[in-house]
């Protein structure tokens, strides 16, 4: 049976080897090279191999270089060699069929020795092998050593696979922080805009209580109170989603319409728009739906139209719009507004997260400079792609692509899937 030895460049499937990779292969501070090399030094043998278990390849080191062995067809015969014992020399009953397992390199073995490697706790990760053309006995303190230096390998492996585990509890539970942040800055963006009706309207009734007749203090009581209403559920939509997800932004889609969300949002938001004077026109048609996550798309839109408002003059002469139209298998949702509108430099970092405060509005409102690149978080994770047109002076539109409801949504769940393997 001839085998074929692969440099490591040539090694297709060398993502599988999870130990060796993380012991530095293809490295500078490659340790199966380091570990192959001492072990050949100690024992004056001139090859070794090394074998993870699950892994495809062993590892080859003769005095030239370091190269793979595809396992497929060797790791069998290499794996009956160690039933009891995890030495194997010239004095072990197996031992001339280690002999026979090394014919295979095309090397005229005299001399050989095997060892069974073990985690610390005893469960088995491999074997080394370590083989000479000359023949040669290897003296007791020989391998003492290389059985001691083995066990320290291994102690040393187990060490480094602990740190590695930490590292990446440490950067899930860092992007866990990170992902909070941004969610309770959704939060806050969210609830910020309602929150200057009902404060503006509560003033007028604290303060100028005498000078309303009744239909105007109806009005504003029905107002608070719807406005409350909505506020409160959406509140309840973002803390319920929080509490389900721990924080984590997790795709959930279903079929719906788009004038729910859109309905809500105006409902919202019109008291800001009427507070500056700018009239908020949803043309979304009924009809029209989408298969997205509800609570996303509402959150995405919503910013979109507070970013409108807030960038819209107060003239009296102001507009945003929500518009949407199909587009084959997608939906294109537009927001509209003729308001200050943006420099191409402007529109270049658009979506770049901001932890800074970002331009204030032309009523003077502050933002957390985090809405658009949340929004584009958003629309990325159902499936969709958001961009922005504007002209300096000439306002701004950004344009949604989601995908259309379909009656069956499998293939979009697999997409997702697919999608979220390459990330």
């Amino acid at each position: 049976m001839a085998i074929q030895l692969l440099e490591l460049q040539q090694a297709e499937k060398l993502s599988a080897c999870k130990i060796s990779l993380s012991l530095g292969l293809n490295t500078e501070q490659n340790l199966i090279e380091q570990f192959l090399q001492f072990n050949c030094k100690l024992m004056q043998a001139s090859t070794a191999l090394l074998s993870f278990h699950q892994e495809p390849y062993l590892w080859h080191r003769c005095p030239e270089k370091l190269q793979a062995v595809d396992s497929t067809t060797i790791a069998k015969s290499l794996n009956t060699l160690f039933v009891n014992d995890d030495l194997i020399d010239h004095q072990h009953p197996r031992y001339p069929t280690l002999l026979a397992f090394l014919n295979v390199f095309k090397r005229k073995v005299q001399s050989a020795i095997a060892l069974h490697l073990r985690h610390p706790d005893q469960t088995s990760l491999g074997y080394v092998v370590l083989f000479d053309e000359d023949a040669q006995a290897f003296s007791e303190l020989q391998k003492q050593l290389l059985q001691a230096h083995c066990v320290n390998f291994m102690q040393q492996l187990e060490l480094k696979f602990s740190h590695d585990e930490l590292k990446e509890l440490y950067e899930q539970e860092a992007a866990l922080n990170v992902s909070k942040t941004k969610f309770f800055s959704i939060i806050s963006h969210d609830l910020r805009a309602p929150f200057h009706g009902l404060l503006g309207f509560s003033e007028i009734l604290a303060k100028e209580r005498d000078t309303l007749d009744e239909s105007s203090i109806q009005n504003i009581a029905d107002y608070l109170h719807e406005t409350s209403q909505s506020t409160y559920n959406l509140l309840e939509s973002l803390l319920n989603w929080a509490m389900a997800e721990g924080g984590r932004f997790v795709y959930h889609p279903i079929n719906f319409k788009l004038r729910q969300i859109t309905n809500i949002v105006t409902d919202i938001l019109k008291t800001l728009a009427l507070k500056k004077h700018i009239e908020l026109v949803n043309e979304v048609d009924e009809n029209l739906t989408v298969y997205a996550d509800m609570n996303m798309i509402t959150s995405v839109i919503q910013n979109l139209v507070s970013n409108a408002l807030k960038f819209t003059d107060v003239d009296s002469a102001g507009k945003v719009f929500i518009r949407a139209q199909s587009k084959g298998d997608h939906v294109e949702i537009c927001v509209k507004d003729t308001g200050l509108g943006m420099t191409q430099a402007q529109i270049k970092d658009l979506f770049q997260p901001r932890i800074t405060v970002s331009l204030k509005g032309t009523a003077g409102e502050k933002g957390a400079g985090l809405g658009l690149a949340l929004c584009k978080r958003f629309v990325e994770m159902n499936l969709g792609e958001i961009s922005a047109s504007s002209k300096e002076g000439g306002g701004t539109q950004f344009t949604v692509l989601l995908p259309a409801a379909r009656e069956h949504v499998d293939s979009c769940i697999e997409q997702h899937k697919s999608q979220e393997k390459l990330v």
